[in-house]
């Protein structure tokens, strides 16, 4: 069995490798199967379709929303002018044969001035150490164009730990200023306005954390106090991470509301924030999350939390995904993902980046295309600066689009997908009732199974909102036993959580543990329960026969029934089947008379009481 996210990308070659490898008697490579062969082993389902037993949508919708940001005058000055660097720097770079480690270092700075003034600072004092240092001017050769495309593409790679994508990035910088020519007197100007401004507005509050600070306000907090809600804020750097720590906390927005999640921290450290997070609001404070890149790949933060903020539009859409998919995710609560991106507020000649109506609407087509193809970053990445800087108005999605198109002929969603899961739920309980999967079952199992080990029995408890006799205390059950006892403490508090055998009952909560049939727990009291079908006459501690009883009306004479077991196994007494059969019948003066009604058999059974002597 294949699972995947994208299983066409548009490439004939890439889908039909994977059919080869699924069946290669069947499939080949670079030839596209029939849709009716295809149809056979192949099954897609789409998040935004799939619904639960009710018809009701699993998957909550995502929303993309803008965050305006009203720059002030000398902000936008600092954006135009840092704009007109790079024009002079790039066009420097043309006539030297240098365009390549310009193109990447103007970028950057770009992209670390849309993030903070303190992201934009640190790459800036690197860029300008090196031309100061007179490291610059070299000579460009084949050599030095190779060492600098290495660094560049080093500088791109994905990293665990954030302190190896700023090395990565200023030793990038640190190469590409070393084959630019040396600053023109003009150019010198621009960058001592941008250098100054920098060192100012690093320790300062400026336009984009003004907006979200008002956000905050209006968003986490009723009458000024903190609500329920929580939000991540994402950024790609680990400078404007800092930076915004230190802001928020300077506006009584720290101390245990606010936590912080970047690459290269400690597992342990990591996995308390994540619990912490992860907690209602009721039992932990924390309602901002700041986190970096690094730290956001495989971390589930969707209980409590259906809010997220781009610090930066990433350039890369795979990025974003990444962000947006800590949230809007399998468990998410809400019926709405709402995503925010800044945006400059103002859309006349002045605007700094891409105009907002321009942004939401690529992005919201980008996101459209996502949910069709799963993946369109090979065709749209290239894109996403222009988009973002504002030399481009829209995505050119034509050839994304043929793609997906010639995608749709191959790759199909399934239809009636609703009716499908109706029949499939009802399937699952018709096999809950066959093999009798009742919580109450279960739990007479493991009461059962406990008084054969001679260990402390469940202590049945009260909650408010639930059933009597659906929660219990798992007492210390000592030697192996104990074992079953690992994952009862809350990941947050670390206290002792009761436990349920009801997935009703813990639907939704986290001061539950679920008993399933798969716990530990219940695999333990189930092996000694088989192991007493097989145990000698001097050794038994459970009867094979048992007496119960039912009302008048329901015989009318004596009956017997028998639980027969049947296994069938094969090579190395492997298991291949097993049931359970019931057969049985009446016990009359004239001798024994059959029931052949299964069901009927299967009812007495069901609705038999204990014999009270």
């Amino acid at each position: 069995m294949f699972l995947t996210a994208t299983p066409h990308n548009g490439y004939t070659e890439s889908f039909t490798s994977l059919l080869e490898l699924l069946d290669d008697q069947r499939f080949a490579r670079n030839i596209m199967p029939e849709e009716k062969q295809l149809s056979q082993v192949m099954i897609r389902r789409l998040k935004s379709e799939i619904t639960d037993k009710d018809g009701q949508l699993i998957y909550a919708q995502r929303k993309l929303e803008a965050l305006p940001v009203d720059y002030t005058p000398k902000e936008r000055e600092i954006h135009h002018k840092l704009q007109a660097f790079c024009t002079s720097r790039e066009a420097a770079g043309e006539e030297v044969g240098g365009v390549t480690g310009a193109s990447f270092v103007n970028q950057l700075l770009r992209k670390r001035l849309f993030s903070s003034p303190a992201a934009f600072a640190s790459t800036l004092e690197k860029h300008v150490a090196t031309l100061e240092s007179g490291g610059n001017g070299k000579a460009q050769t084949d050599l030095s164009e190779r060492i600098l495309l290495k660094a560049i593409q080093r500088a791109e790679e994905d990293y665990a730990n954030d302190a190896d994508v700023e090395v990565a990035q200023q030793e990038a910088v640190e190469e590409a200023t070393r084959h630019s020519r040396s600053l023109s007197a003009e150019e010198r100007i621009l960058l001592n306005e941008l250098r100054h401004w920098s060192q100012l507005a690093m320790n300062q509050i400026d336009s984009k954390a003004k907006a979200l600070l008002l956000w905050i306000d209006k968003h986490l907090k009723t009458d000024q106090l903190w609500n329920g809600k929580r939000v991540i804020l994402f950024t790609e750097y680990r400078t404007t991470l800092d930076w915004l720590h230190q802001i928020l906390a300077t506006q009584d927005l720290g101390g245990d509301r606010l936590m912080i999640l970047h690459g290269g921290m400690d597992h342990d450290d990591r996995e308390q924030v994540k619990a912490a997070f992860q907690a209602a609001a009721d039992v932990s404070p924390v309602r901002i999350l700041l986190a970096t890149d690094a730290a956001s790949e495989g971390i589930d933060l969707q209980n409590h939390c259906n809010y997220l903020i781009h610090l930066e539009i990433p350039y890369n859409p795979n990025v974003m995904e990444q962000r947006n998919g800590r949230i809007d995710r399998h468990g998410q609560r809400e019926k709405e993902v709402l995503i925010w991106h800044p945006v400059d507020a103002r859309e006349d000649d002045e605007v700094v980046g891409g105009h907002k109506k321009d942004i939401l609407r690529a992005l919201r087509k980008l996101d459209s295309m996502r949910a069709d193809m799963g993946s369109v970053n090979p065709v749209i990445a290239p894109q996403m600066s222009g988009l973002i800087e504002g030399t481009l108005r829209d995505l050119d999605t034509r050839l994304a689009d043929a793609k997906i198109v010639h995608a749709r002929r191959f790759v199909r969603a399934e239809k009636d997908l609703a009716n499908r899961v109706a029949k499939l739920h009802e399937r699952l309980v018709e096999t809950r009732q066959d093999f009798h999967l009742s919580p109450e079952h279960i739990l007479k199992a493991v009461e059962t199974g406990l008084v054969l080990a001679e260990k402390p029995a469940l202590r049945p408890l009260t909650m408010a909102g639930v059933a009597p006799g659906s929660v219990f205390e798992l007492p210390p059950l000592g030697g192996a036993w104990e074992r079953c006892r690992e994952g009862l403490e809350h990941p947050f508090t670390g206290k002792t959580r009761p436990v349920t055998f009801d997935h009703e009952v813990a639907k939704g909560r986290d001061d539950l543990v679920l008993i399933h049939l798969n716990h530990r727990l219940v695999q333990m009291c189930l092996r000694l329960l088989r192991a007493e079908v097989w145990a000698q006459e001097d050794n038994k501690r459970m009867h094979r026969v048992t007496v119960r009883v039912l009302p008048d009306d329901r015989l009318d004479a004596p009956a017997v029934v028998v639980v027969s077991r049947l296994v069938i196994t094969g090579g190395n007494h492997h298991r291949l089947h097993e049931e359970l059969t019931v057969s049985g019948g009446y016990l009359r003066e004239q001798g024994f008379k059959r029931e052949d009604g299964v069901t009927r058999l299967q009812a007495w059974l069901d609705e038999a009481q204990p014999h009270q002597t």
